[in-house]
């Protein structure tokens, strides 16, 4: 099997699914910017061959470098970045070269948020009212049929850059006054705590596995104001969103990927779909499924791509995992080595992430596990305290 890894240096906790390719005796075929001899040993290890570009973003340069492959070894069997931000070329590349996998005709209902919708309603799931507005009136259309606050996000765009919520049409006129050259979606604003149904499906669309994270916030709310954050993995998945989850999954037919399905929980206990992503969860998070199951999702991605079928993997969700993370501005109660010591042998990872990701993540961060809900979330709470 020939697969192709886009961009397999970013994140940098990727060159994991690279290594169990190669370990599974895949032929793996990297594609990225960056020079070989700059990348991680244990990434130029895991590559058969390793193509550098100098534009990912140039299409031409990305077909010849799978047309040299293609000449090189054969025909190429798979393809994937498990990065949102390549989801259009890659789907083109699939497309160019008969390649398995999503096709250009398909992508946009994985792309755009107001695609999304269109999928939710056919899965007969509930979502924000709202639509692509390009004018301040028109935003403020939106805003006059859902009331006030509403929110604003790009319809193509990637995590929670350039949301916004806004609260009065003053608002709304100096947004759109200033707003980037792009698409923007306005949609009502849900009241609710954030949670997700996450997993992996394998060539045939079933479940190889599945997760559920608990935020202590948005992440909007997290980028735009500053704050710190946590969130957790459950031991046990709500029947009601797991029913969602899997009608979307079903409604998108969606074989040998990864799926993030954003949810809201209102106050009266209903559901509300807010975004699709179908790839992996950013940041620690794969490491979260790792450390609360005891099991390797790089190696059972790997497998799954190898061509193992769902009901080959086994797993059990032992133990609710909690990323903890903190901000170098803010004046905290509690030292870092207070932290480790309260911590003990709860402490499953700390330590800084990228610079790219901080803005959401957090300056410095702690993953703690445990049986029990409630140990996590006191952790939480000792490790944020203000002073």
């Amino acid at each position: 099997m020939n697969f192709v890894f886009i961009s397999p240096n970013f994140p940098h906790n990727y060159y994991n699914f690279c290594v169990n390719l190669r370990r599974h005796g895949v032929t793996v075929l990297g594609i990225g910017d960056q020079d070989f001899y700059e990348l991680s040993p244990e990434l130029r290890h895991s590559l058969n061959w390793y193509y550098r570009v100098w534009d990912m973003r140039n299409l031409d340069e990305m077909r010849h470098a799978c047309a040299f492959f293609s000449g090189k070894f054969g025909g190429l069997d798979g393809m994937d970045s498990l990065n949102e931000y390549w989801l259009e070329t890659e789907a083109f590349l699939r497309t160019e070269f008969g390649i398995p996998g999503v096709q250009s005709d398909a992508v946009g209902a994985m792309r755009h948020k107001s695609e999304m919708k269109k999928i939710f309603a056919s899965a007969n799931v509930p979502c924000a009212r709202g639509r692509i507005a390009y004018t301040a009136r028109e935003a403020l259309e939106v805003a006059q049929e859902t009331g006030f606050p509403i929110v604003v996000k790009p319809d193509g765009g990637v995590g929670a850059a350039d949301t916004h919520k806004l609260s009065n049409p003053r608002e709304v006129e100096e947004f759109y006054a200033s707003k980037p050259d792009a698409a923007f979606i306005v949609e009502e604003f849900i009241e609710g705590r954030m949670l997700t149904f996450d997993g992996l499906t394998d060539a045939a669309g079933d479940i190889v596995f599945s997760a559920s994270l608990n935020y202590d916030r948005g992440v909007m709310d997290i980028v735009n104001g500053g704050t710190d954050m946590y969130y957790y993995t459950a031991r046990q998945i709500p029947a009601d969103l797991e029913a969602m989850g899997r009608r979307i999954l079903k409604a998108y037919a969606l074989k040998g990927r990864f799926f993030h399905l954003e949810f809201f929980r209102r106050p009266d206990g209903s559901l509300v779909a807010a975004e699709a992503n179908l790839r992996p969860p950013g940041g620690m998070t794969l490491d979260l499924y790792n450390y609360s199951c005891d099991m390797d999702v790089y190696d059972m991605w790997a497998r799954m791509t190898a061509g193992e079928r769902a009901e080959q993997f086994k797993y059990e969700r032992k133990y609710f995992c909690c990323y903890i993370s903190r901000k170098n501005s803010k004046n905290y109660k509690h030292s870092h080595e207070q932290v480790l010591q309260r911590l003990g042998a709860m402490l499953a990872w700390h330590g800084s992430l990228p610079e790219l990701f901080r803005q959401a993540m957090g300056d410095y961060s702690y993953v703690v596990r445990s049986p029990r809900e409630q140990d996590v979330l006191d952790a939480a709470a000792y490790i944020q305290r203000y002073a």
